[in-house]
């Protein structure tokens, strides 16, 4: 147990709960370290049979928290590099993980918070989630991992559509587009994951971790290198004066006035 990212196992199922629910669990550095360190250690332990990745309060995750880079500006750049090699390192640890991953998601899942689901092996929604990848009003690029998996699992054109237009959606539409393999009701979101954690917990461990190795060698090839590019086009973006405008429109909380510089 850490301040901000809860595990238990129970059933040979570890959950890992993002735990900052007063700010929707977005991702500071104290919360993406412990994350990391989560994610390795359950990669590692083969009393682990299946993981669970879920949220605590009203969402899933409102994605990287943009106080950080407020308090910050002369760091931005800098801080980008250091929290998105940290997370990416979770990323790499849940993918290379010999066991699923199932993703359960409620309330808001935005930026970094859909990059992390999809970075799961199967993801659970509830019907009331809302989506959306939020990096360009921010004026930023998505790291985590979402150019990555987004067009693998959406195809391109509806990614860029995704990645451009930073529009919200609900979960019926996530679910029809590929992002999430089932929506339940909200009431029942913790059951339906609990119920599909134990059916993968009690499975063939040792056949779905070579299935899970064998679907990721098709498709990962190039994923290493993906996020290191993530990490520095978004550190690119955040020396530019629309970076520091998106900051500062978050937390005044208004539209942003970008120039393209």
């Amino acid at each position: 147990m850490s301040a901000s990212v809860a595990v238990s196992v129970a059933g040979h199922v570890a959950t890992l709960t993002l735990n900052r629910p007063r700010v929707m669990n977005a991702l500071d550095a104290e919360l993406i370290v412990n994350l990391r360190g989560a994610c390795e250690r359950v990669q590692r332990d083969d009393a682990v049979r299946a993981v669970v990745l879920c949220g605590t309060g009203p969402a899933f995750c409102a994605g990287g928290d943009v106080s950080v880079f407020h308090a910050n500006p002369g760091r931005a750049a800098d801080l980008v590099l250091e929290l998105a090699r940290e997370l990416h390192r979770a990323i790499l640890a849940l993918r290379r993980a010999p066991k699923p991953v199932v993703a359960s998601v409620h309330g808001a899942v935005a930026g970094a918070g859909m990059s992390l689901m999809v970075a799961a092996d199967i993801a659970l929604a509830a019907d009331d989630t809302q989506f959306t990848l939020a990096y360009s009003k921010l004026g930023a690029s998505p790291d985590g991992g979402a150019t990555h998996f987004l067009p693998r699992l959406i195809g391109v054109r509806k990614t860029l559509e995704l990645v451009l237009l930073s529009e919200t959606f609900g979960a019926v539409k996530a679910r029809e587009l590929g992002l999430v393999n089932e929506v339940v009701p909200a009431a029942g979101l913790v059951v339906r994951t609990g119920e599909l954690a134990a059916r993968l917990a009690h499975g063939a461990t040792t056949a779905f971790a070579e299935a899970k190795a064998l679907v990721n060698r098709s498709v990962d090839g190039l994923l290493e290198a993906q996020l290191e590019a993530e990490a520095q086009a978004f550190a690119r973006c955040a020396v530019t004066a629309d970076f520091a405008e998106g900051v500062r429109a978050f937390v005044e909380k208004r539209k942003p006035v970008f120039t393209g510089k």
